[in-house]
């Protein structure tokens, strides 16, 4: 085990962008049903390339949501016992056509390179990963703050950003206010 471990990088301490920072434009589509296809197709590749490596494969983010409209990016979370030992992990995703986009604290993501499937890879007991599930299965059930959401993210997409960051953090205000109230019904 001690060698195993030797190994094995300690986790980053800063945020790695492969290719620099991206703007891209941001729109949403009404939900499309066949995304849970895509998604299922995602899977199988994925628990292809990792095997047991991979505890989870789970469809997050909005296009895992019946109904709520969303960017037409398939976002998938895969957990791993280690997030540090990227020989585990990396390489099979890379091979399988996943090229690594971010490398953070925590955090690697990778994607498809025509970057409609984005690949976010955290360890198991990740509060990331609970809070992803959390706000997806509130969204699902709740339609009063799936409008919220909704509402949220169409006038978001109206105004220009500087990165998918930035566009990204303008929601989490109501994205935090969604989870507490998931927490509280629990």
């Amino acid at each position: 085990m001690d060698e195993q471990r030797s190994r094995r990088r300690p986790d980053v301490t800063e945020v790695e962008r492969v290719g620099g920072t991206e703007q891209r434009e941001l729109f949403l589509v009404e939900h499309d049903p066949a995304w849970a296809g895509e998604f299922a197709r995602h899977h199988a590749r994925i628990a292809a390339a990792l095997g047991q490596t991979a505890v989870r494969i789970e469809h997050i983010g909005s296009t895992s949501v019946p109904g709520l409209a969303a960017k037409p990016i398939i976002d998938v979370l895969v957990t791993v016992h280690d997030i540090t030992a990227e020989e585990d992990y990396l390489q099979p995703l890379v091979d399988a056509g996943y090229p690594l986009r971010i490398r953070e604290p925590g955090h690697r993501l990778v994607r498809t390179p025509e970057r409609d499937v984005h690949v976010h890879v955290y360890e198991d007991d990740a509060q990331a990963c609970v809070d992803y599930l959390l706000l997806r299965d509130r969204l699902r059930t709740d339609r009063a703050d799936r409008e919220l959401y909704e509402t949220t993210k169409r006038g978001l997409v109206t105004r220009t950003w500087s990165s998918m960051d930035a566009y990204a953090d303008a929601k989490t205000e109501v994205i935090e206010a969604i989870k507490a109230r998931a927490r509280e019904t629990r």
